[in-house]
């Protein structure tokens, strides 16, 4: 069963088109990634989704709800995540508990806080105000606020954004934990290494969907091939890898520079004569996620990409 099943779905906002006629379908216990660049239209199709802006086209179901007739039930049914905290921070973590409860008309109030604050492991901050907390326990009163009325869909907009590494894999612990016990979620994020803790991943850019599917499936479909080069540190002969033909990407990579292109013939015969050069190789490597996705945005950009990553 698909908890989200959606098609055409378009927005625009003053003549600019935010979410261009994007599909989009999540199984029930799925964690699915939503990728791509600032304005890309992701949280335009977020709030689409848990109705909070009505499609200007499109049509289908979240939570076999009716995307555009229903949205209010919609709104109950789902538990969303901001990109910005959104709590009050001169209430206390329980204080701001209490407040979410009310709003959703929980009966019981004590007992689902309570429970709530025990399964996010706040219990020993109950009274901590809000705007005292690190980003990390921001983020996890924010998911508590989320799921404390048992939504069976859970929508997160870049959630663990300025969040440090330790706290984001608490989270994502606690994701996996959640959809084992049956909750569907669909995340945006900016983080590679998050995408390769979903299910499957979709990829948005400039409001068109381009790209479907697990990690693995999405770099085979890309047809993007990498190089290793390993040379002396030069800023300049990076610059020169850049200019030759069939090269997309440029990326130092520790002591070595992973370059990629989407004609691997082109791309081998263009790096074989770096190769007979004093003190540098170049071997086939293995594409990443990551090279895929800039190579989407490069080439919405028109040019060759040259980044710099750190060693994983």
């Amino acid at each position: 069963m698909n908890v989200i099943d959606v098609s055409g779905l378009a927005k625009s906002f003053n003549g600019v088109v935010a979410v261009d006629h994007i599909a989009l379908r999540v199984a029930a216990g799925e964690i699915v990634g939503f990728l791509g660049p600032n304005g890309s239209g992701k949280t335009t199709t977020i709030r689409m989704i848990c109705g909070l802006l009505t499609p200007d086209a499109g049509e289908g179901t979240v939570l076999g709800l009716d995307v555009r007739r229903d949205s209010a039930r919609i709104k109950r049914e789902v538990g969303y995540m901001t990109q910005k905290f959104s709590l009050y921070e001169d209430l206390t973590i329980e204080e701001n508990l209490f407040f979410v409860a009310r709003l959703y008309h929980l009966t019981d109030r004590g007992q689902v806080v309570a429970r709530t604050l025990d399964a996010l492991g706040l219990t020993s901050r109950r009274r901590q105000a809000a705007g005292t907390l690190s980003g990390g326990w921001k983020q996890r009163l924010a998911l508590a606020a989320c799921i404390m009325h048992r939504p069976r869909l859970l929508l997160l907009d870049e959630p663990t954004a300025g969040v440090d590494p330790k706290a984001r894999r608490g989270f994502w612990d606690e994701i996996h934990r959640l959809a084992s016990g049956g909750l569907t979620v669909l995340v945006s994020t900016h983080y590679m290494d998050e995408a390769e803790r979903c299910h499957r991943i979709n990829y948005i850019s400039y409001g068109k969907m381009l790209a479907a599917g697990t990690a693995p499936e999405i770099v085979r479909a890309s047809g993007l091939s990498t190089f290793v080069v390993t040379a002396p540190p030069s800023a300049d002969f990076m610059a020169h890898i850049g200019t030759l033909d069939g090269v997309e990407q440029v990326a130092p990579f520790g002591a070595t520079l992973h370059v990629s292109g989407i004609d691997r013939v082109r791309l081998a015969a263009a790096l074989a004569p770096l190769a007979r050069e004093d003190g540098v190789t170049v071997a086939p490597g293995e594409t990443s996620l990551e090279d895929v996705f800039i190579h989407f945005m490069t080439a919405g950009d028109g040019g060759v990409a040259h980044e710099e990553r750190k060693p994983s």
